[in-house]
């Protein structure tokens, strides 16, 4: 099994490697990434029904898009992203028990207590330090999920949350839960590059053929292909949202005023105006 840390804290690019090392290898995979902030939308997500869109264009947070389902979550560098990608047998080959039992293990070397929750989540004294999810190819496997170990907890609620909008559409919705970081229940301090490590040697010292990986030439050019192309576009960030209706209500002195859109592959395909405004002049763009 290939063992790899990602050299970059980009997230296109990391998330085009989940990608990459899915499709176009065939080597079993164990990856860990750290993303600078960023939203990461679930694959069959309405990204404006998941985000504060003014939150994030404010502090700059750029919003990406997995392949994997799933809800939304917050990436920033003090979480730890972590990957297996497996060759399985038609029939097991979503499995989150196997996929999250070498990180739990890991962190009970050190001293963590880590269950495996109802909805595939890693929860730690009850409370979530990572959600997972997971995309099949052919006949492999990718689980993935989050380790919440210093992350900023004022970012991932405000950047989640939704303003007064409203959205219909058949898209998968987030469920939130309440979130802690790893960092404030360890024995003995630490910080996130130790963790990582740590994680790292803990889990690639149990698996069957290890092998210490880093990114050839070609598979770093590939996987920047793929990101420039797919993963940093808006198409697949934005575009690719399902089909929806949108609703927003704004009042004025004079009244209120409705708009409803109808919105297909991000793009607004009919409009409707409603609402109760009294005006000798009427309404004008």
């Amino acid at each position: 099994m290939l063992c790899i840390v990602s050299p970059h804290t980009d997230p296109y690019f990391n998330l085009a490697s989940e990608e990459y090392l899915l499709k176009f290898k065939s080597d079993e995979v164990f990856l860990l990434y750290r993303n600078s902030p960023v939203v990461v939308v679930g694959k069959h997500q309405n990204t404006l029904a998941e985000i504060n869109l003014a939150f994030v264009q404010e502090h700059s947070i750029p919003v990406a898009r997995r392949i994997s389902g799933g809800g939304t979550v917050f990436h920033d560098l003090g979480n730890l992203n972590f990957a297996f990608i497996t060759n399985e047998k038609e029939g097991e080959l979503v499995n989150y028990k196997k996929a999250t039992k070498p990180v739990i293990e890991a962190m009970a070397h050190m001293g963590l207590d880590v269950q495996l929750g109802k909805r595939n989540e890693l929860l730690l004294n009850g409370l979530k330090i990572s959600g997972t999810a997971s995309h099949v190819f052919k006949q492999r496997a990718l689980h993935h999920g989050t380790l919440l170990f210093s992350s900023r907890m004022e970012h991932l609620d405000n950047a989640l949350k939704t303003g007064g909008s409203s959205f219909a559409d058949r898209a998968v919705k987030s469920v939130r839960s309440k979130v802690t970081n790893i960092r404030h229940h360890l024995a003995e301090a630490m910080e996130m590059e130790e963790f990582q490590n740590r994680l790292f040697e803990a889990v690639s010292s149990e698996l069957e053929g290890a092998v210490h990986h880093q990114y050839t030439t070609g598979e770093m050019k590939e996987i920047r292909k793929l990101s420039e192309t797919r993963f940093s576009t808006w198409e697949w960030n934005f575009g690719y949202s399902p089909k929806y209706q949108f609703t927003k209500s704004q009042l004025f002195d004079t009244g209120r005023v409705d708009l409803h859109m109808n919105v297909e592959k991000g793009i607004i395909r009919e409009v409707k105006i409603e609402g109760d405004v009294i005006s000798e002049n009427g309404l004008s763009p």
